[in-house]
């Protein structure tokens, strides 16, 4: 099982009315465009994307929700020195390379994983990166400072367009694909509410654009810090591939494969455990399974195979699975 995080925050930052950012006193390895998995002192678990980059220390930014349990809580209780339990960073809305040519689509809070791929890809890549970043007014676009710093530094470099819905309206997807369409060939990453994302990902369908990546916030109603229980029973077999080194495991029948693998001393990427993140995403390619539940991969996902650990069970007496790549959706 993947041990969890003790971390301190140094330090919180309130960068609007109702979004705080937490900067923790420690600088982990992690991926641009990963997340962090915070318990609070009742158990509730909640994702918060990282919006660190190169260099910097642990930060996530929290967005307050009207009767959001976790993040009402947090803006009102955490300060500098207070200590929350976390799991490593996770997730796979990440780019495979810093280089090439990004565009960066956010919604609201959704900038935050995508602030982390904008300093990564400017402190490392050598590509252009285009940002545009949809909010209801001036007054709720989060890091507005920070993005006018990185824009001056990187004038031949980063491109942000603001997206006001008190100007210009909800971002609909015809609208969007005239703004986007000298772009479509950019790696594409999208974060933000279910119905900006929807809209960007149509609209760059219809321009023949690659699928983008895409990242979605989720509520756990579980507890992906607890141990996994026993795994007995009868069933078939289990190959995996991670990191280069292959294992072999029983795997009874009904037993998620996730469990299996951490039952089996496999340090297995996970997360949420709910089939709502992606983070425990892997590839099918021997054998077969099914999955009791699916929130991020998308029938192009499935076709090529990948399936997500925390939920799938065995439908053939061998499986033979691999995590050595990355599934296109986020």
């Amino acid at each position: 099982m993947t041990e969890s995080l003790h971390l301190t925050v140094a330090e919180v930052v309130r960068e609007t009315a109702d979004a705080h950012t937490l900067v923790f006193d420690a600088a982990l390895p992690f991926a641009p465009g990963q997340f962090l998995t915070l318990r609070l002192p009742d158990g509730t678990a909640r994702c918060y994307s990282l919006c660190c980059g190169p260099g910097e220390r642990l930060m996530v930014t929290v967005k307050r929700v009207t009767g959001g349990h976790a993040s009402n809580w947090i803006c009102d209780n955490v300060a500098a020195g207070s200590v929350l339990e976390a799991l490593p960073p996770s997730g796979v809305f990440t780019p495979r390379s810093p280089d090439g040519d990004f565009l960066l689509l956010a919604g609201g809070s959704g900038i935050t994983p995508v602030l982390s791929i904008l300093k990564t890809a400017l402190a490392r890549g050598r590509g252009r990166i285009v940002l545009v970043y949809a909010n209801r007014d001036e007054e709720s676009v989060i890091f507005a400072a920070a993005l006018r710093e990185l824009a001056a530094a990187h004038p031949d470099r980063l491109t942000v367009v603001h997206w006001l819905e008190s100007v210009q309206g909800l971002p609909a997807a015809p609208r969007l694909a005239s703004l986007l369409r000298p772009y479509q060939a950019y790696e594409a990453f999208v974060c933000g509410p279910g119905g900006f994302m929807d809209a960007c990902c149509e609209a760059l369908a219809g321009l023949g654009a690659a699928r983008p990546k895409v990242e979605r916030f989720v509520s756990l109603g579980g507890d992906p810090f607890a141990a996994p229980e026993p795994v007995e029973g009868a069933g078939g077999t289990l190959e995996a591939e991670l990191d280069g080194s292959v294992t072999s495991h029983a795997w009874p029948e009904g037993t998620p494969l996730l469990d299996v693998l951490l039952a089996g001393g496999v340090e297995a990427p996970y997360s949420c455990r709910e089939g709502a993140c992606s983070a425990c995403a892997c590839r099918v390619v021997e054998g077969e399974v099914k999955m009791l539940a699916n929130e991020v991969l998308d029938e192009a996902d499935l076709s090529d195979g990948w399936v997500l650990a925390c939920q799938a069970i065995p439908l053939t007496d061998h499986v033979r699975i691999t995590y050595s790549e990355d599934p296109a959706a986020g």
